[in-house]
């Protein structure tokens, strides 16, 4: 197979308004919640520059400046640093600053759901395969989730879609794939169901949240009815795209946590606490304690 396009671009749609985390969320957009001592957002965005994405695009909205002010330098911080010789922490700052001209922003003044969304950056995107990255969900694993879609990427062309085994009596609460062929790491994907029926499901793998789409799928979802929630679903558009490009998956074997929901995000503060060797020693013994205490 001739090699492919790079996948030189990812879309972050961040403009939700996060109600579930009110009052939270009325100040502080729900991206910019912190799993320990890092915003949701930064951990996605660290997870598409490992599998070598070069452009950032986030699709904001209304009171969502904070997020591209993150992306920035902030002077006065810097220099207080400066002053006070906090060089580890200037460090630090720096090496979570993309480089210039390499994040973009565009706004979504509507709440039209996913599939405008991702609309929404059409022209920036332009004509070339990208990636899409739900900010709400962040991932741990010793092969980041994009990085391996991308190496599945570059066997077979097409579009891509990351997939999770679940519990198959929750499978009516996401959308999920059929298994065809395998094909490198992953496999092709026969159809894809949006909260099927209970015990229709076609497997047991729900689709996580990462996705490599061909850039056919914005005249798609530019001319595409409304569907659930009176929303324009990133999945319906999709669905019609497949009638024309193939779709594969790639099963992602780390853990997934969504920080769209309190436990969710909760989970992931503990687990990625845990994984800290600065913090880990302090908060397990009485992690235990606390467990303990509640039976």
């Amino acid at each position: 197979m001739a090699q492919q396009q790079k996948i030189r671009k990812a879309v972050f749609p961040v403009a939700g308004l996060g109600t579930r985390f009110l009052p939270a969320t009325k100040a502080v957009p729900k991206e910019m919640l912190t799993v320990v001592d890092k915003p949701v957002i930064q951990y996605v965005v660290d997870e598409a520059a490992e599998a070598g994405i070069e452009h950032f695009v986030f699709v904001t909205g209304r009171g969502k400046g904070v997020i591209e002010d993150y992306f920035d330098i902030q002077y006065e911080l810097e220099q207080m640093l400066r002053e006070r010789n906090k060089n580890a922490e200037l460090t630090l700052l720096a090496g979570l600053l993309p480089k210039a001209g390499t994040a973009s922003f565009t706004r979504q003044q509507v709440p039209l759901g996913l599939g405008h969304a991702v609309w929404c950056a059409r022209d920036i995107v332009g004509n070339e395969p990208f990636a899409v990255l739900l900010p709400d969900m962040i991932m741990s694993a010793e092969k980041g989730c994009l990085k391996g879609m991308v190496d599945l990427y570059a066997q077979t062309g097409g579009n891509v879609l990351a997939v999770q085994e679940c519990d198959p009596e929750q499978a009516h609460k996401y959308g999920i794939v059929g298994v065809g062929d395998a094909v490198g790491e992953g496999f092709k994907i026969t159809q894809m169901v949006e909260k099927p029926a209970k015990g229709t499901a076609p497997s047991n793998l729900y689709i996580n949240g990462r996705y490599i789409l061909q850039p056919e799928i914005f005249k798609i979802l530019e001319t595409q009815e409304r569907g659930a929630g009176n929303e324009i679903q990133l999945t319906d558009g999709m669905l019609a795209l497949a009638k024309s490009q193939e779709f594969a998956a790639y099963p992602f074997k780390g853990d997934t946590y969504d920080c769209g929901a309190k436990d969710g995000f909760i989970l992931a503060n503990l687990a990625f606490a845990l994984q800290r060797a600065d913090i880990r020693p302090a908060i397990e013994g009485p992690m235990k304690a606390l467990i303990a205490s509640l039976k």
